[in-house]
């Protein structure tokens, strides 16, 4: 089946994210553009206006009333999800990577990078108090002196983040007070992706090391490796099925040395439990950076180096046969 495609971005995709309902898209690349589409017909819906930097990441909060995004100009911005406008605006040291809401859409936390003779910081503001950002003072912030954190999302009921780090770490670090609860090395290189599970039980991190693996939430147990012979940017869990989209490629560098056919551009689909691939699907002309299944399962997004986006709908195959 054709995909939607969506052409918003000058410069290559860095992060997508569906809403909690799967009806917006929100997208943000490598251009000071953060974009909203409707993900049924891919129609673009309207733009968040003010970042002058690549933005590298973006979220909603549960009920689509805010979102969240952070760049590399050194801010991490409010905005109204409704009407466009910006409601906060956080100045940070370095280049904002990684940002998220908790499940009740109160709490903010953001990670900075480790640059220009700053270190990489965990922020967390509660934006019940206007004060803090006013200030500019998170009622928490917790150093990460070893290596930066490359991707961070909330773990289940909000008690504490996920971080993967440069290194190949995984970190949990409470949000109430200044802790790390647990560490682990799993991954041998940077994890570039970390998406958890629609109950949030699970999670799945995506490396450089060629590979993608399933860890519990709160243990950080490993449970599952997905294997490929090229680094993983990006990976998502099906909500309805045992099914993993892998996207990634090799090194945007080393793109122009290969032809398209053994660029291996493909999003891949393996199968929870068997660990086994059963499905490829072709389209970007560079490596996918980001992918996400929408929240009913009928669908997934890509988006890639060549700064498109693609929604793919599933044929109705897909949903007859379960493995």
């Amino acid at each position: 089946q054709k995909p939607i495609l969506l052409q918003g971005h000058e410069r290559s995709i860095t992060q997508i994210k569906y809403n909690r309902e799967g009806d917006l898209l929100f997208t943000v690349a490598k251009d000071p553009i953060v974009n909203v589409w409707y993900s049924v017909n891919g129609e673009r819906l309207g733009t968040y206006n003010g970042h002058t930097g690549a933005v590298w990441c973006v979220d909603a909060d549960w009920d689509t009333r805010h979102v969240l995004t952070g760049s590399a100009d050194n801010s991490c911005r409010l905005w109204d999800c409704e009407t466009g406008k910006q409601l906060a605006l956080v100045k940070t040291s370095s280049a904002v990577r990684t940002c998220g809401f908790d499940f009740g859409g109160n709490i903010i936390m953001f990670s900075t990078d480790k640059q220009m003779g700053y270190q990489c910081f965990v922020s967390f503001f509660d934006l019940r108090d206007p004060s803090q950002i006013e200030n500019n003072e998170p009622y928490m912030k917790i150093p990460c002196s070893d290596s930066k954190i490359t991707s961070a999302v909330w773990g289940p009921l909000g008690e504490f983040i996920i971080a993967g780090h440069e290194s190949g770490e995984l970190n949990q670090f409470s949000a109430k007070v200044r802790e790390q609860l647990s560490n682990i090395k799993e991954h041998t290189k940077q994890i570039n992706d970390i998406q958890t599970s629609r109950d949030m039980t699970m999670f799945i991190t995506a490396s450089k090391d060629n590979t993608a693996k399933l860890f519990d939430c709160t243990s950080l147990e490993h449970l599952k490796t997905f294997r490929t012979e090229r680094p993983v940017n990006s990976a998502a869990l099906s909500p309805i099925f045992d099914h993993v989209v892998l996207g990634g490629g090799q090194e945007a560098m080393d793109v122009t040395t290969t032809s398209t056919r053994i660029g291996k551009f493909e999003a891949r689909f393996f199968h929870l439990a068997f660990e086994e691939e059963f499905g490829r699907v072709k389209g970007h002309f560079g490596p996918i950076n980001s992918v996400a299944f929408h929240p009913d399962g009928k669908s997934y997004s890509s988006g890639g180096e060549d700064g498109y986006v693609r929604i793919h709908y599933f044929d109705p195959q897909y949903f007859e046969f379960e493995f």
